[in-house]
């Protein structure tokens, strides 16, 4: 376990056990002591860096714990990878002919900043970001964290590399065709492919710009998570950024699709490990795996590096600079964007209409699933294997990952049971554009099914991004109680418990099932009531109210500090032969009762 997660070193900062510049100086002797310099392209000056955590040094000592609320990353150090802009710092995209220095920051890397991280340096990468392995780099190829004789994975390989060795608690990568999930599974961490435009990509090198997405590298789901939930939000000033609508969190198990023959390149060790994860996965509760057709996403992967989308790789490069220094670029990446001439803008339209149809297929195949789990990677070949056949092994590496963003899905990688050769495996859970949380919640929940030591942490959703209504709820749909998953599956969210106005009465309705109550407000003798405010999103209240039977309804509600919500209510013909409760004050109180009197 990374002694580098938010958890920790918020714990040691605040008992006092650690500050950041003692932070930071373990950490540069742990890097020293890593003797890998081909995972770093640029640091931060040691002097800059220690002086930086000086200064949170100073903040912790006078603001105390206080200072973790308004700084959710206070002192926790983290890389970038080196096609994200840093203000100050050269960004390379791994070739030395295109770097320049950057004015201002990547609007996530300034977000980072702000919430409290320290920037340790910039990682390596395969050449602007084409590959899959981490060896197409003139800083080096990136070797394995633990088997170094592997590839690390790439692109985002040296930002893998260095959580996976503790170097840092979390790192910045970018994923178009899995850059950052195929690192995560061959080096044992969490990768987090957020839906695209969740995260602004602006201050990023593109590499297929309509496909390109930030992606964030961590020990723990909890850590991707929280990295996350600071660096999302709307970006007007980035094209591609958009107020993504989050789909709610699963609470009756799951449906899990997955390959109905998976391909593993004769990999068994491989094999027989995704086998074994899920006969673990399928003895937890709930949990309802079926197979579907993965010729469609198969399809689709082909198409990134073998249809007219080369040519975004061309748009990116530019072809002036391409013209220029095409020659001193590493020769496989320079392969890959030279077939840009193949493509013509008729080829172009016809690849849209080709993906559109693999899309409709693959959405036909995942009706009725919650999401998808395939493995991370199909093999994990060695550096030498890599330098044999460069192009063969890349394109093997991306069978699972390179559909992923054609098909405006969010993805999450993370590690499983290992191999019985001992070398790493992951799988990667998919869902559809918005199930980001969803797919937080399923890792944590999975966790167990992999003897995964992470600590099970809350995972809070992320901020409202389109309108919502507040929903008072007195019955079977408080939290706990049968209903509950009506609103937690629509993307609702708990804001408080509190009470009704002195002016209602509560009825145990007769007939109901699941039992339910009954609110009335009356001019006189009533009480107040206890109920959640609930909060959800505008697009989902109807099929709430959709599934509200007779005799309840939705209506208004006030509450005891003067505001009126919507609310269940009931129709007056039904308390004739109810139950009145109201001295019990709540449904929950009254369900207590019942229980202890039987």
């Amino acid at each position: 376990m990374s002694t580098l997660t938010l958890e920790s070193l918020r714990r040691q900062y605040g008992e006092g056990r650690l500050t950041p510049s003692a932070c930071v100086e373990q950490l540069l002797a742990r890097i020293d002591a890593a003797a890998r310099p081909e995972v770093w392209i640029s640091r931060v000056p040691a002097a800059t860096l220690l002086a930086e955590a000086r200064q949170l040094d100073a903040m912790l000592a006078e603001q105390g714990e206080g200072v973790f609320e308004r700084l959710p990353l206070f002192g926790v150090p983290f890389a970038v990878k080196d096609n994200i802009d840093v203000a100050g710092m050269p960004t390379t995209a791994g070739c030395a002919e295109f770097a320049y220095v950057a004015a201002e920051s990547a609007t996530v890397v300034s977000k980072l900043l702000a919430a409290g991280a320290l920037l340790v340096g910039k990682t390596n990468l395969d050449q602007f970001a084409t590959g899959l392995v981490g060896t197409r780099s003139p800083y080096g190829a990136v070797r394995n964290a633990h088997h170094p004789q592997y590839v690390s994975g790439g692109s985002s390989a040296g930002s893998a590399v260095a959580v996976a060795l503790d170097l840092v608690s979390f790192a910045l990568g970018t994923d178009t065709a899995g850059s950052g999930r195929v690192p995560a599974g061959l080096n044992n961490i969490v990768g987090l492919k957020p839906s695209r435009g969740l995260l602004s990509t602006r201050g990023v090198v593109p590499a297929c710009r309509s496909l390109d997405c930030v992606s964030v590298f961590a020990a723990t789901v909890a850590d991707a998570w929280a990295v996350t939930a600071v660096a999302t939000g709307y970006d007007a000033a980035e094209p591609g950024s958009r107020q993504v609508q989050m789909l709610g969190a699963k609470q009756r198990g799951y449906k899990i699709a997955v390959p109905a023959a998976p391909e593993f390149y004769g990999d068994v060790a491989a094999q027989r490990a995704f086998e074994q994860s899920l006969d673990q996965l399928r003895a937890l509760p709930n949990i309802d795996i079926g197979t579907i057709d993965f010729t469609p996403f198969r399809e689709a992967a082909m198409l990134l590096y073998q249809g007219p989308w080369v040519a975004e790789r061309m748009a990116a490069v530019g072809k002036p600079f391409f013209a220029a220094h095409g020659d001193a670029m590493n020769p496989v990446v320079a392969g890959i964007i030279r077939q840009a001439d193949k493509f013509d803008a008729v080829d172009g339209f016809n690849g849209q209409y080709r993906l559109a149809e693999l899309r409709r297929a693959a959405e036909q195949q995942l009706d009725g699933y919650d999401l998808l789990l395939v493995p991370t990677a199909p093999t994990m070949p060695t550096l030498a294997a890599v330098e044999a056949d460069p192009v063969a092994r890349n394109s093997e590496l991306g069978y699972y990952t390179n559909f992923v963003n054609f098909f405006d899905m969010a993805a999450l990688a993370l590690p499983a049971l290992p191999r019985a050769d001992g070398l790493p495996f992951g799988v990667t859970l998919i869902g559809a554009c918005g199930a980001d949380h969803r797919l937080a919640l399923a890792a944590q929940a999975f966790a167990p099914a992999w003897q995964s030591q992470h600590a099970q942490a809350a995972l809070a959703p992320l901020p409202w991004n389109e309108p919502t209504v507040l929903l008072a709820v007195v019955g079977a749909h408080l939290e706990g109680q049968p209903l509950n998953w009506q609103l937690v599956e629509r993307g609702a969210r708990k804001c408080q418990s509190t009470r009704t106005k002195d002016c209602y009465r509560l009825h145990a309705l007769a007939g109901t099932l699941p039992p339910k109550p009954g609110l009335e407000r009356v001019a006189e003798g009533g009480a107040a009531i206890e109920v959640e405010v609930w909060e959800l999103p505008v697009r989902t209240f109807g099929q709430v109210v959709a599934e509200v039977p007779a005799p309840l309804g939705i209506g208004s509600v006030e509450l005891a500090d003067g505001r009126w919500v919507k609310g269940f209510v009931c129709e007056g013909y039904a308390f004739a032969g109810a139950r009145d409760i109201t001295a019990f004050g709540g449904w929950c109180a009254y369900l207590a009762e019942r229980a202890s009197a039987s």
